[in-house]
């Protein structure tokens, strides 16, 4: 059995830039408002990729920053992690405000330079993959002088609690909503882990 088949070459015209781009003439599309439009469509995407990749920051209030690095270094054994990009700057304080640069809000220049332009203030720990833990001062100690750690975010402490049962750490669960519980530290102290509630 024998089949003929015929093979016909086809030609097609050579491929454009202007086969892939809406009939409109090349001059609007690299005119100065064409390149305008483009420039912010560009804007739009890095800025969709900068914010989708930015990591989650949970922020705790402790009553002291060198028993908070102990607690959180030693005992949870947490990896120091990078500041994000958009808290240099003081991103989250300059929000719906101009921002005004730390040297001249500061009564003594020689403050501004020790501590760097803009520095967050601070301890930074890598909680997750793509989730970090900011611990800043800020929180009033509880009764007895025990150490308080507030938290507006109950993943947060529920994060933190489930690396403290991890860890094997004697703790005690007060209440569950919002949570509240109480870790002992290798030097003996209390440290009470608390959300507040709005």
């Amino acid at each position: 059995m024998v089949l003929a088949v015929s093979v016909k070459s086809v030609l097609l015209p050579p491929l454009t830039l202007g086969a892939f781009l809406p009939s409109m003439p090349l001059d609007s599309l690299f005119s100065t408002q064409g390149i305008m439009v483009m420039l912010l469509a560009a804007y739009a995407v890095a800025m969709w990729m900068f914010l989708t990749s930015a990591p989650k920051v949970h922020t705790i209030m402790v009553s002291d920053l060198e028993i908070a690095r102990q607690f959180y270094e030693g005992l949870l054994d947490l990896p120091a992690a990078e500041v994000p990009l958009h808290y240099y700057y003081n991103y989250e304080q300059t929000l719906g405000a101009p921002g005004v640069d730390p040297l001249y809000m500061s009564a003594s220049p020689s403050m501004a330079s020790t501590r760097g332009l803009n520095a967050p203030d601070g301890l930074w720990y890598q909680l997750k993959k793509n989730t970090q833990l900011h611990v800043i001062a800020g929180a009033n100690t509880g009764k007895k002088n025990q150490q308080r750690h507030v938290c507006f975010d109950h993943d947060c402490l529920e994060q933190v609690l489930m690396r403290v049962e991890l860890r094997g750490l004697k703790h005690k669960i007060l209440r569950q909503k919002p949570l509240n519980f109480l870790v002992k530290d290798l030097e003996g102290r209390v440290i009470e882990m608390a959300e507040v509630t709005n």
